[in-house]
């Protein structure tokens, strides 16, 4: 019997790996649940960390187009899971119809949204250049950025275990420090016909504030497309890796089964 693909794309800063807990729970559920990694990156954090030099390549179109021809491979129409840029991609390709539903967990913003000030900005003006250079995180700025609600000791655990280089040229195109965001990141807001979309956010979130996420759900106020907004109070930018994972992937499986997308489709 066919299965459901659920394909998770992950944020900067965090590896594949992150989406550990979530597959098993999803694949628990029946689906077919696949974290595939960016282009160039490596199967193993530490091996990241050893060699993060591919992954300096990596822009947001580049990351678009690799996620897309994933999700266009399987016979069954997946549902995308994104986190951060993840969240971004994931909005990006419902709205090109690509995918059966989308769910976006603390979205990079789209359409020109800026991310408000806030203690999460990692770089200054001027410094979102873009070249074939990464951006790494300290365990400290993690913590302040990152895993803000937690205490250290589980954000040192996530940083050891999950934590890898960003590209800076990704940075740049995402709008970095900056006011100004990016052409680049778009979404059809207004496409009528895209499977759902769920939008979910961390309202202690740092690096995406909850500001920002409720800005881009007002953009889709004029869309008859089914658009809903979950927000998870004292939940930071980590609400998908941290102790409190369960009750947003449990939250995400009742709002597909809510909506009729379950992990066997109905056999033609």
């Amino acid at each position: 019997m066919k299965r459901t693909p659920v394909v998770f794309i992950h944020g900067a800063w965090l590896h594949a790996l992150s989406w550990e807990s979530w597959a098993e729970r999803f694949a628990g559920r029946g689906f077919l649940a696949l974290a595939p990694g960016w282009p160039g990156e490596a199967e193993a954090v530490p091996d990241v960390r050893r060699l993060p030099e591919p992954l300096g390549r990596v822009g947001l179109e580049a990351l678009t187009d690799h996620y897309a021809g994933i999700v266009r491979s399987f016979e069954v129409a997946p549902v995308i899971v994104g986190h951060a840029v993840g969240g971004l991609i994931a909005q990006h390709l419902i709205a090109a119809d690509v995918g059966r539903a989308a769910v976006a967990i603390a979205p990079a913003p789209i359409n020109g949204i800026p991310l408000p000030a806030s203690p999460g900005r990692l770089l200054p003006p001027g410094r979102c250049d873009p070249a074939d250079e990464l951006v790494t995180l300290s365990s400290e700025q993690f913590h302040h950025v990152f895993a803000n609600t937690l205490e250290a000791e589980e954000s040192d655990r996530l940083y050891d275990r999950y934590v890898v280089p960003a590209p800076r040229r990704l940075l740049a195109d995402l709008g970095c420090a900056s006011a100004s965001r990016s052409p680049r990141a778009v979404a059809d807001v207004g496409n009528a016909a895209r499977g759902p979309l769920l939008l979910i956010s961390g309202q202690e979130d740092r690096l995406v504030p909850d500001e920002a996420t409720r800005a881009v759900y007002k953009q889709y106020g004029d869309t008859t497309a089914v658009t809903d907004l979950k927000q998870f109070a004292d939940r930071a930018h980590s609400l998908v890796i941290d102790s409190g994972w369960r009750f947003v992937a449990d939250y995400v499986l009742g709002w597909l089964d809510e909506h009729g997308i379950r992990a066997h489709p109905p056999q033609p």
